[in-house]
Order: structure tokens, then C-alpha cells, then sequence
């Protein structure tokens, strides 16, 4: 056998190796250690049982009862919000389908973001008025401690067993109230994230960290919708800005031709109801739909940047090279 033809078998024979090895690393974390549902606790559990439990083996639980005391589960009905905060200017997502931040054919296209007061959220959200598009309360910047401190008396601004569990506060407390068409695209964040449905429900599908060889990822020019006066939107590109690494992939309607890998991935449905929290860990990609005018309220803990963080870079870096499997 020739020198080149020897290099180019143990180029592939090592390739091979290298996809088997990301084939079957995410079978072993099912075996060891991952739950098929995501398990329910009756209450919350002591910082350092959580943390031993859940937070440090980076599993997801709902959790019930850890936040009955809050009077948001009472008083957060559409007549009080406009009595307290309606007068207020918040930022709402404004999308033609209810896909704000997602790919839309060959571009990563974010919401228009759009100022309004409160109330008249609520008469969208309430059916009162006829509007173009789909309403969605996310913004992600600590929205309300920063646009709707009024309500924060009727919560806590961090949740004090996992503060105490995880040595820190939240870095942001986010308020989110939308339509029923409104869905979070997959995708993953470095935070731990108590998420806490406050009234209606929401829909999550979760996939380990470890199931990152099956989950595609493709860039993407970024862009932004705009609604023209006609009420259609167009999709207006963001000047001199790097293409976005995002999941193209539906997992309510996958398309396992273009992207069969994932027929071996393994995703988890749970529904969150009201006056339940889920702990939601770091690194794990999440997809959320809702009930129709659903009020939520999450927690984001600044994850620590481990061993945990550095094998999953590992395990990104190498999904990314080697293509299918």
C-alpha cells in the first residue's frame, strides 16, 4: 500500500473512531445517570441536597410547593396588572408567527422589539383589539427589576435555598407574558435557571448536554422584523454584524431527511404548571410553547465555568468537526 493511501485509511479509520465515540457517549450518560421523565419533588429540598442531587449531576426536576407564599399566584389577574403597572412602557417581542429569535429559511431573524404600555399588551393578550402578529413579553435583561419593580413585592427577587446552594444571586429576574403562538426556539444557555409559572402552563422539550452530536447546528446572516403600515413584516437584515450559530431544527416537526441524526437523540417533554417551578440546568437546549396569556417568572444563575463546562466544549467542538455521523 502506497504512503498516501496509508494516511488517507488512517484518516478515516480515525474519523470513524472519533464518531462512534460521539455515537455513543451520549447512550453511556442515558445509562449512568439521565432520568426518561423529568422527576417531580414534592417541595424543595435543602441547599446542599439540591445541589448534590440536581444541581451538581446537571439533571432537570420540577419542583411544587416552592413558592406558595408568593401573592402573584393570587393577584397577577389581568384587572390587577393594569391597575398596578398598566400605565408602564415595557418592551414587547412582536413576531408575524410567534418565532422570535429562530431561523427563518437562510437567516437567524430576531423580533421587532417593540415599546408599549402595559395595558395595551393586555388588550392584545385579552383579544380587546385586533393586531398583526404574535406579542410576547421575553426580554431577558432582568426586565422585572428593571421595567416592572412594582410586582416584585409579590414575588422574591432570588429564590434564597438556591442562592445559598449556589454561593451568588441571580444575575437576572425575568417576567414573561405572551400569546399561545409565542415559542422559544431550541437552544441552550450557560445559566441555571429556576423558571416559575406564575398562571397557565408551559411546554418544554429538554435534551441533555450530551446529546449535542445529534443536535445540527448551522450560521446564519442575523436579522430583524420590521412591520411595514400595511401590517405585513419584513425581514431587514442587521448591517455589519458576524453570522449566529443556531439549531435550525423543529423538534415539534423535525426533518429527520435533512437532518437524521437526531432520530438518536432522546427529548424529554415535561408541562410546568402554575404554581410549579422546574429547575431548568445549565448547557441543557430547551424548546418552550405556553398556554394562552401564560405569566411566568424565571431566575438565571450565572453557571460555574468548570470541568462540567470544559468537557461539554469539548464534546461541541468535536460535533462541529466531524460533519453527520
Amino acid at each position: 500500500m502506497s504512503i498516501l493511501k496509508l494516511n488517507w485509511f488512517n484518516e478515516n479509520i480515525t474519523l470513524d473512531a472519533v464518531k462512534k465515540c460521539l455515537r455513543d457517549f451520549p447512550l453511556e450518560a442515558r445509562e449512568l445517570y439521565l432520568n426518561k421523565t423529568v422527576p417531580c419533588l414534592e417541595q424543595p429540598l435543602s441547599p446542599l441536597e439540591f445541589y448534590r442531587e440536581w444541581i451538581g449531576p446537571n439533571k432537570p426536576c420540577v419542583i411544587r410547593n416552592a413558592f406558595s407564599h408568593w401573592p402573584a399566584l393570587s393577584k397577577w389577574n389581568p384587572s390587577h396588572l393594569r391597575e398596578v403597572v398598566g400605565s408602564k412602557v415595557i418592551s414587547v417581542a412582536v413576531t408575524p408567527n410567534g418565532y422570535a429569535d429562530a431561523v427563518n429559511q437562510d437567516r437567524f431573524v430576531m423580533p421587532e422589539e417593540r415599546l408599549m404600555t402595559f395595558s395595551s399588551l393586555l388588550d392584545v393578550v385579552e383579544g380587546k383589539v385586533e393586531s398583526r402578529g404574535v406579542f410576547y413579553v421575553q426580554k431577558q435583561c432582568s426586565n422585572l427589576t428593571e421595567e416592572l419593580p412594582e410586582l416584585t413585592g409579590d414575588v422574591e427577587t432570588h429564590i434564597p435555598w438556591m442562592s445559598e446552594a449556589l454561593g451568588k444571586l441571580p444575575d437576572a429576574v425575568n417576567f414573561w407574558l405572551g400569546e399561545a403562538s409565542a415559542v422559544t426556539s431550541m437552544h441552550k444557555d450557560h445559566y441555571e435557571n429556576l423558571y416559575c409559572v406564575i398562571t397557565g402552563e408551559k411546554h418544554f422539550i429538554l435534551l441533555p448536554p450530551s446529546d449535542r452530536p445529534f443536535i445540527p447546528y448551522e450560521h446564519y446572516q442575523p436579522a430583524v422584523y420590521r412591520q411595514r403600515e400595511d401590517g405585513d413584516f419584513d425581514v431587514v437584515d442587521v448591517a455589519d454584524s458576524d453570522k449566529v450559530p443556531w439549531i435550525p431544527l423543529d423538534p415539534l416537526k423535525p426533518d429527520l431527511e435533512l437532518y437524521p441524526d437526531y432520530r438518536l437523540a432522546c427529548p424529554l417533554h415535561v408541562t410546568v404548571k402554575a404554581g410549579e417551578m422546574l429547575y431548568l440546568p445549565s448547557l441543557w437546549f430547551h424548546h418552550v410553547r405556553q398556554s394562552h396569556g401564560c405569566i411566568a417568572v424565571n431566575f438565571w444563575y450565572d453557571m460555574e465555568y468548570d470541568i462540567k463546562y470544559n468537557y461539554f466544549q469539548l464534546v461541541e467542538s468535536l460535533a462541529g468537526a466531524v460533519g453527520p455521523l
